[in-house]
């Protein structure tokens, strides 16, 4: 007779893979910290803006004379790579052959055969997998996780996915440039991402107009000054 209670082995293995996953999550995490590089893992579903939004990020920390550098998840491609690489930061791409979200080994790994070495960073971001389901039960030693969301995906989406804005430290809307056509409801967006998370910082940009984007940038300088002060170390 079929059923469809959960195996108990697999839920065992599920556990066995998560905790192998967070040891090297905080072994990562600690080598971050002593290197002084402010760590982002940026999860979004696909078609976000995420690309874009880093794309002008990069941009404009490497002006200022910050050191940046991106690892990029992607399924099959690596094309979010190549996009980001015309900001002029370093550039690895990780592709997972069809594995839904990246996990601590593949940045440890990446980081490695990279030769990139972190302690001469002041920014490295990870743009994770475009799926707002799996990357929430992966650390990948991290200091901020950043959740975007566009004006065109609906006002909902924080709660059908409470999971990855519960475990988010900031969310980011982008293309507000667009938001009075889709009719964007605003309101009920921050409303809704307050509910399942509270007190959450949230952006409100658009990468191709400029919106928002000194506030976000000021957000990632003054987050990497308090990582690098004495208080911090």
């Amino acid at each position: 007779m079929w059923s469809t209670a959960m195996n108990p082995r697999i839920l065992e293995i599920r556990k066995g893979v998560l905790e192998k996953n967070d040891v090297l999550a905080a072994s990562l995490r600690e080598r971050f910290r002593k290197a002084g590089v402010l760590v982002l893992n940026v999860v979004s579903s696909p078609g976000s803006g995420k690309t874009a939004l880093l794309e002008v990020t990069l941009q404009r920390l490497l002006a200022q004379g910050y050191r940046a550098a991106a690892l990029v998840g992607d399924l099959a491609t690596d094309n979010d790579a190549a996009r980001l690489a015309r900001s002029g930061a370093s550039v690895r791409q990780i592709t997972t052959s069809g594995n839904c979200h990246l996990e601590a080994h593949m940045i440890g790994d990446h980081l490695r055969d990279w030769k990139l070495e972190v302690e001469g960073l002041d920014f490295l971001f990870i743009e994770n997998v475009g799926n707002l389901v799996c990357p929430s039960h992966y650390d990948l030693g991290e200091d901020i996780r950043v959740v975007m969301l566009s004006v065109t995906e609906g006002e909902d989406k924080p709660l059908k996915y409470p999971p990855m804005f519960n475990s988010a430290d900031a969310a980011v809307i982008t293309k507000v440039d667009i938001a009075d056509a889709v009719e964007f409801d605003r309101a009920q967006t921050i409303t809704n991402i307050n509910s399942v998370r509270p007190g959450m910082t949230i952006f409100e940009t658009s990468a191709k107009r400029g919106t928002g984007i000194d506030a976000w940038i000021a957000f990632l300088i003054a987050q990497h000054d308090a990582l690098k002060s004495p208080a911090a170390r």
